[in-house]
């Protein structure tokens, strides 16, 4: 390897929205000149809760053209459904019987997922991170771009990894060292700005699709809820008021800008002209995008092409390493 190597992913579970592009989507484009890059969308993941099979295909479909309509180029990275590629699941079974019932018992990811139901739900869901750790070590990558939600899954990944290596006495697998980005990590609903932005929300006015007109955009921004006061000088005191400091953080990463230089810019400003400015800046950032993945949806082998090069390429280098597993284990090779 040259160049340090990044692996991330997206679930396909429809109807793209800005808490997408901007916690995971944007920061690709932005790695793929200084690492070599595998992007994956986890269909694998998203059937840990109930998916129409009618539908998770075009799902599929639709985070790759979400990957290339954002700037991610297919050519000089690897693009491909998690599926299609059958390493990650031979080596998440590997790590099953590696991985410790108390470290997924304290993942608190599942305990949110799970609510009161914990008995109902299924048991891909509760060992997700273990596929997940499979997911980043299969092609041995040494960083991972993660938001918030996901820190605890890639110290899981990292523990993984430290007791295969410590079990087998091998070196094999790298540690891998979280990459966490400044702006908006974590995009917060518009109707509440302590909940995760979410398509699941029962008021579409809550979230931005990737796929709204602008006129949408414009409203969805404009009923965003807010305090009565105006907006604050510091991130301190933004911090004690979530809408506020939800729709600054958004604003900074649409404009690639700091949160600091956004409160220099509007502190004391009244929201109805920030609103307006946010709502200029998101229509100008995403209609280009929602333009260039309904193109690329209309030419749908175009991308089931690309994720079969990117199918080829992934097990080009999975392969190998999952041999090297396999003989370190002492799996008999015929």
């Amino acid at each position: 390897m040259t160049k340090n190597r990044i692996l991330s992913g997206v679930q396909p579970s429809g109807d793209l929205h800005l808490g997408n592009y901007l916690g995971a989507i944007k920061n690709f484009v932005s790695l793929q000149k200084d690492y070599e890059c595998f992007f994956c969308v986890v269909d694998l993941h998203a059937i840990t809760v109930w998916q129409d099979p009618k539908e998770l295909a075009q799902k599929t479909r639709e985070v790759t053209a979400a990957f290339i309509a954002s700037g991610i180029d297919p050519n000089e990275n690897i693009l491909f459904a998690q599926s299609q590629v059958p390493q990650h699941s031979q080596l998440a079974w590997i790590f099953n019987c590696v991985a410790r019932m108390g470290w997924l018992n304290r993942m608190t990811q599942f305990k949110d997922k799970a609510g009161k139901d914990r008995e109902n739900v299924s048991v891909g869901l509760f060992s997700y991170p273990n596929l997940m750790a499979a997911d980043i070590l299969i092609y041995l990558a040494t960083h991972v771009p993660v938001g918030e939600d996901q820190k605890q899954h890639l110290e899981l990944t990292r523990d993984i990894a430290q007791k295969f290596n410590n079990d087998f006495s091998t070196d094999l697998f790298p540690i891998p060292e979280p990459l966490i980005f400044g702006e908006a990590t974590r995009v917060m609903s518009l109707r509440d700005g302590t909940k995760k932005m979410s398509k699941s929300d029962p008021s579409d006015y809550s979230r931005i699709m990737l796929s709204d007109n602008i006129d949408s955009i414009v409203q969805k921004i404009k009923k965003a809820k807010t305090d009565p006061h105006p907006l604050p000088a510091t991130k301190e005191e933004a911090e004690k008021r979530p809408e506020a400091l939800n729709l600054i953080t958004i604003f900074a990463a649409l404009s690639d800008q700091s949160t600091d230089t956004v409160l220099e810019q509007y502190s004391g400003k009244e929201f109805s002209l920030f609103k307006k400015d946010l709502a200029d800046l998101a229509a100008e950032k995403l209609q280009p995008i929602s333009k260039e993945v309904t193109k690329l949806m209309s030419d749908q082998d175009y991308l089931d092409q690309i994720m079969k090069t990117g199918k080829d390429k992934a097990i080009a280098v999975a392969e190998p390493v999952l041999t090297k597993v396999y003989d370190i284990v002492g799996f008999a090779n015929t």
